[in-house]
């Protein structure tokens, strides 16, 4: 059998927006930003070994709905000769971002916050330009995937229900070199929820991604990055950071970027890499919601809890979970009212069904899913695939209506599990879909 020979192109550009789009990420208030602390960025690889054309593409951005991603594809398609089941379009799921679909937000008029149609509009043409420009160029090529390792030793990371919950230590980094062994991107994924910079913040930023970003820059002049999210829906820095400030974001953006930079230095990387993709459609069973009347007694109750630890001066990390319990059943009450007025909403019957899509890189699996995903569900799709290098990256292509979460923690309860509209076989439905993608290319 001939070898193939891998040809690649790169792209990349600021999406950042004007001055006074909104930012979403936290509900209850509008966030018009006041302007750009750091820009956001879309990157995109294109990837073609003379039978097969994939395009990836990650951006600093909060999520994007189906039907966006949708648009995207098929204009893409068309400008740059690659089949639209072949593009992954992933969000970093950043909370000082703009964001691509309608969502429920309790203090939204309707409850239901809205995405600022112009800016959108924009992105979905700078996306589609950031594909064709990048199949424009390809030039001869080798690839190399890798893990490497940035947890709590490091004071990064961990499991965001319990400081002793299960975490994701694992860098994945995926390097592209041209012929002369000159890197020109690498693509980063890691499993942490971008909120160091909180709700109080009106400022654009990537949050650490940013970090990740220039500390790459800095070791690899001239290298586009692009940014993935993992398996991230129960992992965030709550228990592990220092506070919430750029200074911070910037500590655990470049260990996390140091990280990726020495698996880099060692990646091995070859220009025979086989390409293929695989995609399938899964059904996701919804929650059945309660009475708007009895939601309003839930919230009634856990705003109390969260105004008395409040006027008791409790330690701050009770009075956020309460916070967060409240605005999951606030969440689950918005959702009531809106299924009791008659109105479809786009991020739930638009998102459905959910796509899961396989992308082959020579031995490796990139595994891409919408939502925000627990961790547990990415480790069994790890371990139950027959390739030992298979990354699992979500909020691509599309998103869900909440989280996708365990039955261990809805038993638990919390804000993750209130705030869904899905059950717990959500996840049991993308694990194994995931699985069947993965064994039938085997």
């Amino acid at each position: 059998m001939l070898e193939k020979t891998l040809r690649a192109g790169v792209s990349m550009a600021d999406i950042s927006p004007e001055k006074g789009v909104g930012l979403g990420g936290y509900p209850h208030f509008d966030r018009l930003n006041t302007g750009v602390h750091d820009p956001l960025i879309a990157a995109a690889i294109v990837l073609d070994d003379g039978a097969t054309r994939v395009a990836l593409v990650c951006l600093d951005f909060l999520f994007m709905s189906r039907q966006h991603v949708q648009a995207i594809r098929q204009r893409a398609a068309a400008a740059a000769g690659i089949h639209a089941d072949h593009i992954m379009i992933a969000c970093s799921h950043t909370h000082s971002a703009p964001f691509a679909v309608e969502w429920i937000d309790p203090g939204a008029p309707g409850g239901i916050r809205m995405p600022h149609a112009g800016y959108v509009a924009a992105l979905e043409d700078k996306l589609v330009a950031l594909i064709r420009d990048a199949a424009a160029h390809l030039f001869e090529a080798r690839l190399g995937v890798n893990i490497g390792h940035c947890g709590k030793e490091a004071g990064v990371g961990g499991n965001r229900r319990s400081p002793d919950g299960p975490a994701d230590p694992d860098v994945w980094t995926l390097g592209v070199q041209d012929a002369a062994g000159n890197w020109k991107a690498c693509l980063v994924r890691y499993s942490l929820h971008p909120t160091i910079i909180h709700e109080e913040s009106t400022v654009v930023t990537a949050d650490y991604p940013a970090y990740v970003r220039s500390e790459l820059a800095r070791r690899f002049p001239g290298m586009v990055l692009l940014f993935a999210q993992g398996t991230s829906g129960d992992q965030s820095t709550r228990y592990f950071r220092q506070g919430q400030s750029f200074s911070e974001a910037e500590r655990i953006g470049s260990a996390i970027g140091r990280a990726a930079g020495d698996t880099l230095a060692n990646l091995k990387c070859s220009a025979n890499v086989p390409l293929s993709v695989r995609t399938a459609n899964v059904d996701i069973p919804l929650r059945e919601l309660p009475s708007v009347a009895e939601m309003e007694r839930r919230v009634d109750r856990v705003r109390a809890r969260w105004r008395q630890l409040q006027e008791e001066k409790a330690p701050y990390l009770d009075i956020q979970n309460a916070n967060l319990d409240m605005l999951g059943e606030e969440d689950i009450l918005a959702y009531a009212r809106v299924r009791q007025s008659g109105r479809r909403l786009s991020n739930i019957e638009g998102e459905l069904p959910a796509e899961v899509q396989v992308i082959g890189l020579g031995d490796a699996r990139l595994v891409a899913l919408p939502a925000e995903v627990f961790l547990e569900f990415g480790q069994r799709i790890r371990s139950g695939s027959p390739y030992p290098k298979t990354c699992v990256v979500t909020l691509a292509n599309g998103c869900l209506p909440g989280y996708v979460y365990t039955a261990e923690a809805a038993a638990a309860g919390g804000y993750e599990t209130g705030a869904s509209m899905m059950t717990t076989q959500a996840g049991e439905a993308l694990v194994a879909a995931a699985l069947k993608l993965l064994r039938a290319t085997a």
